[in-house]
């Protein structure tokens, strides 16, 4: 007999062998209806867990088109993680997110195309470095553009040879191509200093991000998302990182924005922006949303007890 032979697990052992935990875990809970085809975001029982730290807790929300929606909250109490899963950066545990009737949480749903429409600033900038300011800016204007110009080229290639095989009457007819690569960098490159120019940085397009002050690199981190031309743009803390005589200027830009009537969701510290461009605030603690609401009601008279205590400490 060899006694090299694996031995059967006795029951005792059986029982510490874990199965390995599927990447989504879903329930009979999801998803509970269609989404609402008027919502521009819409999450349906959204649930984040980090093992066994559950971070957001069975969260059903709508985001409307032209909404300011500030997110407020301890440290700790999911905002970040809440911003993430929107776009989906932070894969849900359960519970799906739709984004224009799109839900981002089915595979077959191609991502990375409907995060072209959702802008996301972050804490750090995340800039390139190894990139002047206006390569930055249009890197993925750039990248998109092209790829979706060799896509045109080889669908016509396609059509072309299926010509041949085809009676005159059956042709198909080619995919109009109206552009070129040359064209596609300069318009790129025309978007990139607009909006530079609005921002005050034209003159800053040739130079490196690590030579400026970190309220230049968040203005251009925000330019940057804004040359995509999204629907929604998604900050992030966008102050935390700056000194404070550096927050206004980004604020100012934030605030232009809300405007002109951009849809947006902010996480933030900044109580005071928040009452004055926020169209809804929530308050967060423990994974949920605990209150909501105009910004004249959540901080003129808050009815949770732990959001009374939150802006007795930073009010």
């Amino acid at each position: 007999m060899n006694e090299d032979k694996k031995q059967p697990l006795p029951e005792a052992e059986k029982q510490d062998v874990k199965s390995p935990k599927p990447k989504f875990v879903k329930t009979e809970k999801t998803p509970v209806e269609p989404c609402d085809p008027e919502a521009l975001i819409e999450v349906q029982h959204l649930t984040k867990s980090f093992g066994e730290l559950t971070v957001l807790d069975d969260i059903s929300e709508k985001i409307m088109q032209g909404e300011k929606v500030a997110v407020i909250g301890p440290s700790g109490s999911g905002k970040s993680t809440f911003l993430r899963c929107l776009n989906v950066l932070e894969d849900p545990t359960d519970g799906y997110v739709f984004f224009e009737g799109n839900n981002l949480c089915d595979l077959r749903v191609d991502i990375n195309v409907q995060r072209r429409r959702m802008g996301m600033v972050f804490q750090q900038f995340n800039l390139f470095n190894n990139m002047n300011v206006l390569k930055n800016i249009t890197l993925a204007p750039v990248h998109i553009g092209l790829q979706e110009l060799k896509r045109a080229k080889r669908k016509n290639l396609g059509i072309k040879i299926g010509n041949l095989f085809r009676g005159k009457e059956k042709k198909k007819a080619l995919v109009p191509i109206e552009t070129s690569a040359k064209k596609i960098r300069e318009e790129a490159k025309a978007n990139a200093m607009r909006l530079l120019e609005r921002i005050g940085l034209a003159d800053k397009a040739s130079v490196f991000p690590s030579t400026l002050s970190g309220g230049q690199r968040q203005r251009i981190a925000i330019v940057r998302a804004l040359a995509m031309n999204p629907k929604v743009m998604l900050f992030d803390e966008p102050t935390s990182a700056l000194d404070p005589e550096m927050v206004g200027e980004v604020l100012e830009l934030i605030k232009e924005l809300a405007d002109e009537g951009m849809t947006m969701v902010i996480v933030t510290h900044e109580m005071g922006f928040a009452r004055e461009v926020a169209t809804r605030v929530m308050f967060m603690d423990g994974g949920k949303i605990v209150e909501q609401g105009p910004p004249s009601e959540i901080f003129g008279a808050p009815k949770n007890e732990r959001l009374k205590d939150f802006l007795s400490k930073v009010l």
